[in-house]
């Protein structure tokens, strides 16, 4: 059976009834990958065939239809969630859920050394924070899966082995908070001094761990876990004996926007017990918790599409409000002028998502804070020092004359990531195989394929002495 016909089959089923390719999955054969190893170059046998076909067949004609429908975007994005595109953007992309297409998240994240880099990138300001007692504070606006936080958390260790660290990030993703909490035994273990603190809330929230309506601070879910032990396995089996907690509490909703939102606004509070008088003043308390961060990591924290209003509105001047004085909130998002967006050209001619620079950001966010902005430095640096590249991992033999399917759907995973090319669109092209020559084009007029981020710095001035 040829997959991609299979797949172009699924594909317009599951626009034609709003259904989500995963959720197709599981109900259709009990596999909700099934669409995704399609994708790229997966075979079928001639039963799941003939079970994805009854399955589209039955509930087209009257069948019963166990799944939810995909949401529709209606009405403006909220002001608490930052990621959605404002109102007038085409249906496509305001239903699109990028950030939670965890197939192409951590096939780009395993084949790129994006979070290797920006964490190098990120380091360089700690030479230019002065943390104040009781201890150094850090707020990631996007954890993810964790791998900038922690390699943040180990330079900040180098350059401040004994001081007392409040570490803050913010995640929606139960599987991101998962990954994330599974990088943190070893840092109990080598910095003891560490608060560590995550949360679900939204950008106006997470910072002060307060969340800003009644209604959601009376469901408000405080938990504390205090660690036993001296060794990082028994840190991890306390940390993994979270999971349940993770699964009965950190739950997302699809709010209007057709993007998810917390159901309820989670504090998950971890510290060594053996150092809990020690974090007493820096723990952060219910209902008495402080921002004030040295350090704000703002990592690809919106749409690149999404207008530069919107992104200094609701994620950037709340980040900067949390400051502390002579704090720095670092900015990184994707540049493009790179053979990944030449990739994309080639398939979608004049296609550009990076539509705002980091000076365009950064003047709209000193618009938006108003007067508040008159404490702060906005720094855009010169090209020399903001922009910053990273690579696709490939071995040198990998770029020859035939270039191997799997480095190619690598590739290609990577390009469509970064651009954040919504689903419908891949699958008008995916049909054919115009969009691997197009990938191999680049790969072998580059010897490879690497991307530019541009970063760019907002820091409070210090307080004079």
């Amino acid at each position: 059976m040829d997959s991609q016909s299979l797949l172009q089959e699924i594909a317009g089923y599951c626009r034609r009834i709003g259904m989500a390719e995963s959720t197709f999955g599981r109900l259709a054969v009990n596999d909700g990958k099934l669409v995704n190893r399609l994708r790229f170059g997966g075979r079928v046998t001639v039963e799941t065939v003939e079970r994805v076909r009854s399955f589209m067949t039955a509930s087209e004609h009257g069948g019963r239809l166990l799944g939810r429908p995909r949401p529709t975007a209606r009405g403006p994005a909220r002001d608490s969630d930052p990621r959605v595109p404002a109102a007038g953007a085409p249906e496509a992309e305001k239903s699109f859920r990028f950030y939670d297409n965890r197939q192409k998240y951590l096939l780009f994240v395993t084949t790129c050394s994006e979070k290797w880099v920006i964490a190098e990138r990120v380091a360089m300001e700690l030479t230019n924070i002065h943390p104040r007692p009781p201890g150094a504070r850090i707020f990631d606006a996007g954890v993810g899966d964790g791998t900038v936080l922690t390699r943040v958390m180990r330079a900040m260790h180098q350059r401040f082995p004994t001081t007392p660290l409040y570490v803050a990030g913010k995640e929606i993703s139960l599987e991101d908070v998962r990954l994330a909490l599974e990088k943190m035994p070893d840092r109990f273990c080598e910095h003891p001094a560490t608060v560590l603190v995550i949360t679900n809330m939204y950008y106006s929230e997470a910072p002060w761990l307060t969340p800003s309506s009644v209604t959601a601070a009376t469901s408000l879910v405080w938990h504390e876990v205090g660690l036993t032990g001296g060794s990082s396995h028994e840190f991890e089996e306390q940390i993994t004996a979270l999971q349940p907690f993770l699964a009965q509490h950190w739950r997302a909703k699809v709010g209007k926007s057709g993007n998810p939102i917390y159901e309820k606004p989670v504090v998950l509070v971890i510290y060594r017990e053996d150092y809990k008088f020690l974090l007493d003043q820096l723990r952060p308390r219910r209902g008495a918790a402080r921002a004030e961060y040295d350090l704000v990591i703002a990592s690809q924290p919106y749409r690149a599409r999404a207008p530069v209003e919107f992104k200094a509105a609701k994620v950037l001047a709340p980040l900067a409000r949390s400051l502390a004085p002579g704090g720095r909130l670092i900015g990184i998002h994707s540049h493009g002028d790179d053979p990944g967006l030449e990739i994309i050209q080639k398939i979608w001619p004049g296609e550009n998502p990076f539509i705002t620079d980091r000076h365009q950001l950064l003047r709209a966010t000193k618009v938006e804070l108003g007067s508040a902005a008159r404490d702060l430095n906005f720094n855009a640096y010169s090209d020399a020092r903001s922009l910053f590249r990273y690579t696709m991992h490939t071995l040198p033999s990998e770029i020859a004359e035939t270039i191997g399917t799997s480095t190619l759907f690598a590739a290609w995973n990577a390009a469509i990531y970064v651009a954040q090319i919504d689903d419908q669109r891949l699958s008008d092209v995916i049909g054919s195989a115009a969009y691997l020559e197009a990938t191999k084009d680049i790969l072998h007029k580059h010897g490879g394929l690497w991307f530019w981020d541009e970063s760019y710095v907002i820091s409070r001035k210090r307080d004079s002495v």
